[in-house]
């Protein structure tokens, strides 16, 4: 059988340069700024402290770090393949956030035969960006930058459809992105390493395991992902209690997956050791378990259980699912992303259906309409004028219930996840095409394939102690030294 060459000097930079080629055509065609970024918007009357960048740019800041800083950090836990965690997130998250202005630009943003673009599209790229790259983390180390390219190059538009036919037809609520970024996300990154199952990988690999400093290094991406988490969950919420209460909510249910994390972690382990990866992912877990209901008068209370509840379901997923779906599904997902983002999301999924079936005016007052949008009466509708007089600038609804508003988003739940499999599993068989520099079972998690890397890259480190000759029991401090010996020396 022919060998598949692994080298990039042709392939890479071909895609690259044809893309950016498209892109350059298709923005100088097709998009200009908005109007708050427009010279000819702007008079002597417009306050500068109006534009939409200044309510805007602290979310799209704190996303940024969370995209390149959070996730590259946390994408490079493998001891021999740090390099490709943090260097092909930042390739990958770059071409999908140009990639997404474009294709989410066409279907939010595209009025009078143009593009108009601001910060506003910026966070949503980057929202479309975080879905690609959380279906990066099921097939990490195992595919090579061409494959993750040409992976983003396909998922950022199955996205972009999926949400516009969920918001545009379904109208359902989904503020923290529970439906639309974490279910999609994770049921596309498993149709993916469906399909590129490696049956070699099935018992574990030699490379596939982690290091003190590739450890300590992803763990600061679980940070970044923490500190930042209520900015996300935030960014897109109405302004106002809305929004506060979308950034308590998800520091409540992080702070509690994170206790709960911890007491597992102990708990479980033979030893009643902590494990780094337990920390590493299930401390977040809190931050996907209230997206759905975020903004929602759901309490503070809620918001701390789910925490919990995403915590567990999480940890027990990492021990007893995954390796089960690994052995019976031929699903090897590298990273747990069924665990953080798929398990949590649905269950996030149920506490808000759960929400939208409890809420009533008696909690909300006039402002349940501004929440639940849908719910709203119908032009015509007496109530609509009485309510317009509580709240100036409500629009009209749909009039649903609150049953009918549930319905909605059961069918949102069950449609992105068919959807997201189904472009999934595509992509994966687009992606087995002998043409995408697939790297063979024996350079899985290594960067040496793709990476010029130090002679050193791969070198055990061995810590010898040795005693001085001053040192004795009864002195007040023993000094250690530490010898740090690489497999080079004898």
């Amino acid at each position: 059988m022919k060998k598949r060459s692994t080298n990039l000097q042709v392939k890479l930079p071909g895609f690259l340069f044809v893309f950016q080629v498209i892109f350059v055509v298709i923005y100088f065609a097709f998009v200009t700024y908005d109007e708050h970024a427009d010279a000819r918007f702007q008079t002597n009357q417009t306050n500068p402290m109006h534009n939409a960048m200044y309510k805007d740019y602290p979310f799209f800041a704190d996303i940024q770090v969370m995209i390149f800083l959070g996730f590259g950090c946390l994408l490079a836990f493998f001891r021999l393949y740090g390099f490709g965690g943090m260097v092909f997130n930042f390739l990958t998250a770059t071409f999908a956030i140009q990639w997404a202005i474009l294709v989410q630009g066409y279907f939010q943003f595209y009025h009078n035969g143009k593009i108009h673009i601001g910060v506003i599209n910026l966070i949503n790229a980057e929202f479309a960006c975080a879905v690609v790259l959380i279906s990066f983390g099921a097939v990490l180390g195992k595919t090579s930058p061409l494959q993750l390219l040409v992976m983003a190059l396909f998922e950022v538009p199955v996205f972009a459809v999926t949400e516009w036919v969920v918001l545009k037809y379904l109208r359902i609520n989904d503020a923290g992105g529970s439906i639309l970024i974490h279910l999609f996300a994770c049921y596309f990154g498993l149709g993916v390493t469906f399909v590129l199952y490696r049956p070699g990988l099935n018992e574990g690999h030699v490379k596939e395991n982690t290091s003190y400093h590739s450890d300590i290094l992803s763990v600061m991406g679980t940070l970044f992902l923490w500190v930042f988490w209520p900015s996300f969950n935030s960014a897109l919420t109405h302004k106002g209690d809305d929004q506060h209460r979308a950034i308590l909510h998800t520091f409540i249910g992080l702070s509690a997956s994170t206790l709960t994390a911890f007491a597992l972690s102990a708990m479980l382990n033979k030893k009643g050791k902590f494990t780094m990866a337990d920390i590493q992912n299930v401390t977040l877990a809190g931050g996907v378990t209230v997206g759905a209901s975020v903004d929602m008068m759901i309490s503070p209370a809620a918001a701390y259980v789910l925490g919990m509840m995403g915590g567990t379901v999480c940890m027990l997923g990492y021990k007893y699912l995954s390796p089960f779906l690994a052995q019976r599904c031929r699903i090897q997902d590298q990273c747990g992303i069924h665990n953080l983002h798929g398990l949590t999301g649905l269950i996030s999924c149920a506490a808000g259906i759960w929400a939208i079936l409890i809420a009533d005016e008696e909690v909300y007052g006039p402002s349940l309409y501004e929440i639940f949008t849908h719910r709203a009466p119908v032009e015509g509708d007496p109530k609509l004028q009485e309510l317009k007089m509580l709240i100036p600038g409500l629009q009209q609804g749909l009039g649903r219930t609150a049953q009918e508003q549930a319905l909605f988003q059961v069918a949102a739940v069950f449609s992105t996840i068919g959807l997201s499999a189904l472009g999934g599993i595509l992509t994966g068989y687009v992606l087995k095409l002998p043409y995408f520099a697939s790297p063979s079972d024996g350079f899985c998690f290594d960067d040496v394939l793709f990476f010029e890397v130090p002679p050193d890259y791969d070198a055990p480190l061995k810590l010898n102690y040795k005693m001085t000759a001053e040192d004795s029991p009864d002195a007040q401090h023993q000094r250690v030294v530490i010898q740090l010996r690489d497999n080079n020396v004898s």
